[in-house]
C-alpha cells in the first residue's frame, strides 16, 4: 500500500448518506481517521485549523461548490498542497478539465466501490 492509512482524511459532501458511503469505503481500505463536513466553507475552516493528508470532496454542494473549495484550497498557501479527490456525478469532460486545470489530484464519478477509491488514492499518493 502507497499510502498511509493513518493519515487525517476529509471528507466533504452535503449528502449524509454519501458522506457515510465514503466513511465506510475508507473503513475498509484500513483508514480510521476520517472527519466530515458539509459544505465547502465548514471544510475550508476545518482545513485551517487541522492538517489533513487527503481531502475527498463532492462536486455538486450548496452554498460553495466542490470546484469553489477546490479553487480557495489551491489559493491558499497553507492548504494549497492538501491532495484533493474530487467525487461527482458529473462525467462531462468540460468539468474534468475544469477540476484539473484548478489543480486537483484526481477526479472520481459516482457511483465508485473501495477498488476504485484504492486505485484513485494510490494514483495520487504513487505507487
Amino acid at each position: 500500500m502507497s499510502f498511509d492509512p493513518n493519515m487525517r482524511v476529509l471528507v466533504v459532501d452535503d449528502y449524509r448518506t454519501m458522506v457515510r458511503i465514503i466513511r465506510n469505503l475508507l473503513k475498509q481500505l484500513g483508514f480510521t481517521n476520517v472527519d466530515e463536513a458539509s459544505d465547502g466553507s465548514s471544510a475550508l475552516n476545518m482545513m485551517r485549523e487541522q492538517d489533513y493528508g487527503l481531502v475527498i470532496s463532492d462536486w455538486n454542494m450548496e452554498p460553495m461548490t466542490g470546484y469553489e473549495f477546490l479553487r480557495e484550497v489551491r489559493a491558499d498557501n497553507h492548504l494549497q498542497k492538501t491532495p484533493f479527490l474530487m467525487v461527482t456525478a458529473e462525467s462531462k469532460t468540460e468539468n474534468v478539465v475544469a477540476a484539473r486545470h484548478a489543480g486537483v489530484n484526481s477526479y472520481i464519478v459516482k457511483p465508485f466501490n473501495a477498488t476504485t477509491l484504492r486505485a484513485k488514492i494510490e494514483s495520487i499518493f504513487g505507487k
